[in-house]
C-alpha cells in the first residue's frame, strides 16, 4: 500500500492510499489534484473518507463521486454532501479490504471523526483531519476545550508507530509555538531542524507518528509539570487539566 499526500490549496493535504490499482482518498477539498493523480498512476478511486464538514475537506467530493462512482464515508452528525455512509464512534469500514476504526474526536467541529487503519506489513495509519497537527492541534470552532483534550488524549493512546496523516502542512508554525512552550526540549529542537530541511526541499513534513507527537506536541503534553508551569506563566488561573489545555490553546491562538 502506498501512502501519498496530494497538495491542495495553500497548505492542505488530500491523503491517498492505493495498491497500484485501487485507491481511497481522505478529505478531498479539491477534485482536480485527485483526478490528476488517478490518471497519472492509472488508479481507480473506490472510496472517499471525510473527517468533518469544512469546505476545504469536502469541496471535491461531488465531482469525484460523479467521475468515479466512489463510495463516500463521513461523520454521522455533520452536514455532508449526500449520498454517503454516515459513521459514528466505534464503527468499522473496510475500504480496499483494509480495516478502519472510526473515532469520534470532537473539538475542531462538533462531529469530527478520525479513521485509524491497520495496514498489512506496514505501520497503522491515522487520518485525523484537523484534530491533530504535527506539534499542534486544530482551533476550537465548535467544540469545547474539554472535548478537544479528551479527543487528543484518545489519539495519543494509539500505538506509537501509527503514522499521523494530518490535513494541513502547519508543522513549522506549530513548532515555533511548541518551542515557546518548551524551549529546552531537545526532541523539539531536532524535529524543527529536520522539518526545515524537508520544507527547504519542498517535501512534506508528514506523516508524523504518535510516538513523535507525544515527544514534541505541547497539546499532548499538558499533563507534564514543565508544560503546566509554562502555561501558568501566561494564565495563573489554569489550575486543572482542562483549564491548562484551554489556556494553551488560547496562547496559541494569539501567538
Amino acid at each position: 500500500m502506498k501512502l501519498i499526500p496530494i497538495p491542495a490549496f495553500n497548505d492542505n493535504y488530500i491523503w491517498m492510499l492505493h495498491d497500484e490499482r485501487r485507491a481511497l482518498v481522505v478529505d478531498p477539498g479539491d477534485a482536480q489534484p485527485v483526478l490528476a493523480a488517478l490518471a497519472r498512476d492509472g488508479l481507480t478511486l473506490e472510496s472517499i473518507l471525510v473527517t468533518h464538514h469544512h469546505g476545504d475537506h469536502t469541496g471535491g467530493v461531488e465531482v469525484l463521486r460523479q467521475n468515479t462512482g466512489a463510495q463516500v464515508y463521513g461523520p454521522a452528525a455533520e452536514r455532508m454532501p449526500e449520498p454517503l455512509q454516515r459513521l459514528g464512534d466505534g464503527d468499522t469500514i473496510t475500504p480496499l479490504g483494509l480495516r478502519f476504526e472510526v473515532l469520534l474526536v470532537p473539538g475542531h467541529t462538533a462531529g469530527h471523526i478520525a479513521y485509524w487503519g491497520q495496514i498489512p506489513d506496514a505501520d497503522p495509519v491515522l487520518f485525523c483531519g484537523d484534530t491533530l497537527f504535527s506539534a499542534g492541534c486544530g482551533r476550537l470552532f465548535e467544540g469545547t476545550p474539554g472535548q478537544m483534550l479528551a479527543s487528543l488524549t484518545r489519539l495519543a493512546a494509539l500505538p506509537e508507530a501509527t503514522r499521523v496523516c494530518c490535513a494541513h502542512e502547519y508543522t513549522l508554525g506549530s513548532l515555533r509555538f511548541a518551542l515557546a512552550v518548551e524551549p529546552d526540549n531537545t526532541d523539539l529542537q531536532a524535529y524543527q531542524a529536520h522539518a526545515r530541511t524537508l520544507r527547504q526541499q519542498l517535501l512534506p513534513t508528514l506523516p508524523s507518528s504518535i510516538g513523535l507527537e507525544k515527544a514534541v506536541n505541547p497539546f499532548l503534553r499538558t499533563h507534564l509539570p514543565k508544560v503546566v508551569h509554562a502555561v501558568q506563566q501566561i494564565d495563573p488561573n489554569a489550575d486543572d487539566p482542562v483549564a491548562v489545555f484551554a489556556a494553551l490553546r488560547t496562547w496559541k491562538d494569539k501567538f
